[in-house]
């Protein structure tokens, strides 16, 4: 039996989680409905679990405000959908541009960050999902908001952001290409 935290955070239940394409496929029209575009579906049972696993959907105009984690590793594996994982320095300068998509797609599809780098999503795809892990216990302040980047509160200045970094990823990419 699920359990509804909120909008975003539905729990799968106690014992064995199982999920089908049924699942994915009920988790993105219940993203569709969400303001922020966004559901996670936790197979842990709560916050205090040591470890996190979640199945999340986001749909392309998702805002994932660049952040890292102390003390923690997060993998991300994709399911479905294409993105490209925006890695900075501490200064917000980009070090690294990922693009992954699903197994079949040849891109990466797996990654794990074991250290404290900041990091976003760029989805690529009208929806994205992904399975991803870290460790529990959850505690709001092993997550470090970059302070370079908006908070996300104002629509226009996420989407300022957002579209400065797709043009910087773009510009990186097409230099990539000339030095090839």
């Amino acid at each position: 039996m699920r359990r509804v935290e909120s909008a975003e955070v539905v729990y799968a239940g106690e014992g064995m989680v199982t999920v089908d394409s049924a699942t994915i496929a009920s988790l993105i029209r219940d993203a569709a409905h969400n303001p922020r575009r966004r559901i996670r579906l936790c197979t842990h049972s709560n916050v205090d679990d040591a470890v996190h696993e979640m199945l999340i959907v986001h749909e392309r105009s998702c805002y994932v405000r660049p952040h890292k984690h102390i003390g923690k590793s997060e993998s991300f594996h994709v399911i479905e959908g294409t993105v490209d994982v925006v890695v900075f320095d501490d200064l917000g300068t980009i070090a690294e541009v990922i693009s992954m998509g699903p197994y079949a797609s040849n891109r990466p599809f797996f990654y794990r960050i074991a250290e404290p780098l900041y990091h976003t999503l760029l989805i690529r795809s009208d929806v994205l999902v992904f399975h991803e892990t870290t460790g529990g216990p959850f505690q709001r302040n092993q997550t470090v908001f970059a302070p370079w980047s908006p908070d996300g509160d104002d629509a226009d200045e996420a989407t300022r952001y957002v579209s400065a970094l797709n043009a910087a990823v773009a510009q990186g990419r097409s230099g990539a290409e000339r030095r090839a």
